[in-house]
């Protein structure tokens, strides 16, 4: 008999609704309040700082903090320059990728609204095939329908104006998770779920439980810097995504081997510390969570690193959700992996509330040896 979901209807559809919330770093606060409206029930309070970073508070009266993490914002574009004939240039807002951008649409936030426009690109009858050119930063261009800078900035749209894409979110063969800025709201749905189980399974913690959605983190991981030294933690739980390496032009030996619907992925890196993803290890090993392992040299490139070196250092872990076409708008995800990381975090707080002995996770505790 196949396993009951922990997800359930009222779940899912906060998931795209969140999803289909544009949430681009810098502006993230449309999606950051349907975050907290969903989360609102299963927390005592709220904490949120200049930036926009949102934390959900359990227990805040406690002295010993665990974080369990995720971040918020999306990658865009920005309008950078607009022709004389009413053609807008872009940089960067995050890690855009550039070879996806020609003939998608995309949705330009201004002042006056959202404006529609769409990536262009030279039909292939004009273009030479000796020399024919690559999307480039440089060279890629929206056009909004417009004749004229003039007519382009009746519109609302001006340098500054943060760029997204309108992409949905949909499920593909019954199972797969797909959507753009998988990279990483799904990493604030299912801290959400975590504490939605914490409450409806009448969880009590003896430790204050912060439940944070970073801001900011596609441009190096500033918003888990900034709360980090608010909040002062003394334990991290990370989750972010990672590359299913079995699609084509992927290096294995490079990037390790890591498949969607096979658990979550955890991280050994210097900033994981070892004592506290020993205890995730064995929480999922006591419950047959699966999982799938990584090694990321000098850095995790997550919010992991800004919790792990901030504050004397706050001992950290990693868990990663397996995924797809990373920084495109067709970004999958298995469900069974988002169920498991889910599990992963929840029976991990468990497992630390159980322990009683907080000390563990101390680097001067000789078992980490």
């Amino acid at each position: 008999m196949a396993e009951k979901s922990i997800l359930n209807k009222k779940s899912l559809d906060f998931l795209e609704k969140y999803l289909n919330t544009a949430s681009p770093t810098g502006y993230e606060w449309n999606g950051q309040k349907v975050w907290m409206d969903y989360l609102k029930p299963y927390v005592d309070s709220f904490i949120t700082d200049n930036y926009g970073t949102a934390v959900g508070v359990i227990n805040p009266d406690a002295q010993f903090k665990v974080v369990i993490e995720g971040h918020a914002d999306e990658i865009s574009w920005y309008v950078n320059y607009i022709t004389d004939d009413g053609l807008i240039y872009v940089v960067r807002n995050g890690g855009s990728d550039h070879q996806i951008a020609p003939s998608k649409k995309v949705s330009i936030h201004t002042k006056k609204g959202i404006v529609t426009g769409v990536f262009g690109w030279p039909a292939i009858h004009t273009r030479d095939k000796s020399k024919e050119e690559a999307p480039k930063p440089d060279n890629i261009f929206i056009d909004c329908g417009c004749e004229t800078k003039d007519e382009v900035l009746a519109l609302g749209v001006d340098v500054g104006c943060v760029i997204t894409y309108p992409d949905e979110f949909f499920v593909l063969n019954k199972n797969k998770f797909v959507c753009r800025a998988l990279d990483n709201r799904m990493g604030g749905f299912m801290i959400a779920e975590v504490a939605r189980l914490l409450k409806e399974n009448k969880q009590e913690l003896d430790f204050g439980l912060y439940v944070i959605n970073s801001v900011q983190e596609e441009i190096g991981l500033r918003g888990a810097e900034m709360i980090t030294q608010t909040i002062k933690p003394n334990v991290a739980i990370v989750t972010d995504v990672t590359h299913d390496t079995t699609t084509p032009m992927i290096e294995k030996k490079s990037n390790g081997d890591a498949a969607i619907g096979k658990g979550p992925v955890l991280a050994y890196a210097p900033a994981i510390q070892n004592n506290l993803r020993n205890l995730i290890m064995d929480a999922a090993d006591e419950k047959k969570i699966p999982y799938q392992k990584r090694a990321t040299s000098r850095s995790t490139g997550t919010d992991t690193d800004a919790f792990a070196y901030s504050n004397g250092g706050v001992p950290s872990a990693l868990i990663s959700l397996p995924l797809r076409y990373m920084h495109t708008t067709v970004e999958m995800v298995h469900r069974d992996d988002v169920e498991n990381v889910i599990k992963m975090i929840y029976e991990s707080l468990l497992k630390i509330e159980n322990n009683h002995d907080f000390n563990y996770f101390s680097n001067k505790n000789e078992g980490l040896f």
